[in-house]
């Protein structure tokens, strides 16, 4: 069977590549309309994660399943602003869920819930016949949804120290291919002084961007200065920190786009600038990425690939329970920016 391409939709919906892929990898500058007739037609021509629809899908119609299968709980610690990468998925999760016959139905995990091992009083295990876990990564509460026995899926997780295991179903984007393509990139252009920004602690996305930064310095023979490794980006410690510097590292890598935010704020109060005294590259293309001063060098993340992802994931675990449990990472791309004297282009 022929591998459908991006062209080969462009050639059938008569429009243009470029069109096309700004509607998979959720770009903007695109009306809703094109956006999901370009989706649509991607799921009827089987292309890539998209293709998973017609496996789930009813006879007769490659999209829609008639009649409520049940409810689908999201549980958060966090309430997921529109720059979280998370709400960009959760609007096509929510779609793609309805369309095969589940509601989505988000739950706030309060600090006295997370404190206690409880679970929030809206949610009833009883009624539900799913789990996505997003922003939940204490190890100890993960373990606790996994022990209720209902499908689970993670979208990112807690760090999986000493070979801790999950057992649910989990969902990243790409933390590593591009983190260790634009260092090595940088080290070809002469650039050694490489530091890290965020806590690599904090979920198990974080930890892959750091441990991969780190793993390309060392198979580059190139030494991490420990100074320049920063895990409380608070602007006011971040300030503190910096200033105590004698040398500022050439370049930080960021644990996302926020941290690098704060590491704009911070230099500013240190009356640094980027990129001429500190290179800023940041993790998940954020919309505040590209109108901060200077525009931010990030990772951009296929919001609606990993939607997709999410929907197979769950649906073939709820159909088939005894699975294996499957971890994905789904791909993003390097945009070089103005905050590393780049020209704002994928590579």
């Amino acid at each position: 069977m022929k591998k459908v391409t991006i062209q080969d939709i462009a050639d059938a919906l008569g429009v243009s590549r470029n069109t096309v892929s700004k509607a998979i990898n959720n770009t903007e500058g695109l009306a809703e309309a094109t956006r999901e007739r370009i989706l649509q037609k991607a799921v009827e021509m089987g292309y890539k994660q998209f293709s998973y629809v017609r496996a789930f899908a009813q006879p007769g119609d490659p999209m829609a399943v008639t009649g409520f299968q049940g409810e689908i709980a999201l549980l958060t610690t966090v309430f997921l602003a529109q720059s979280h990468f998370a709400s960009l998925m959760l609007d096509k999760l929510q779609r793609e869920l309805s369309l095969l016959g589940y509601t989505l139905n988000t739950h706030r995990i309060s600090p006295d819930d997370l404190r206690n091992g409880t679970l929030p009083i809206t949610f009833v295990p009883e009624r539900t016949s799913a789990v996505v876990c997003i922003e939940v990564f204490d190890k100890a509460y993960a373990d606790m949804i996994c022990d209720l026995g209902l499908p689970t899926l993670f979208v990112d997780a807690p760090v999986k120290h000493f070979g801790s295991v999950l057992r649910a179903d989990q969902l990243y984007m790409d933390n590593t291919s591009e983190i260790a393509r634009f260092v090595h990139q940088m080290l070809e252009k002469g650039v050694r002084r490489i530091g890290f920004l965020g806590d690599y602690n904090h979920c198990q996305s974080f930890f892959e961007r750091y441990y991969t930064f780190r793993g390309t310095m060392l198979m580059a023979g190139v030494p991490v200065d420990e100074r320049y490794i920063i895990r409380n980006t608070q602007p006011e410690a971040l300030a503190q920190a910096l200033g105590q510097l004698d040398t500022l590292p050439e370049l930080f890598l960021c644990a996302n786009d926020f941290a690098a935010f704060d590491a704009l704020q911070a230099l500013k109060q240190l009356g640094k600038s980027v990129p001429e005294d500190v290179m800023l590259c940041g993790f998940d293309d954020c919309a505040e990425s590209r109108s901060s001063q200077p525009p931010l060098t990030t990772v951009h993340i296929h919001t609606q690939v990993m939607a997709f992802s999410a929907v197979m994931l769950l649906i073939s675990r709820i159909k088939e329970p005894s699975l294996d449990y499957r971890i994905i990472h789904t791909q993003t791309d390097l945009i070089e920016r103005e905050s590393t004297r780049g020209s704002g282009e994928a590579l």
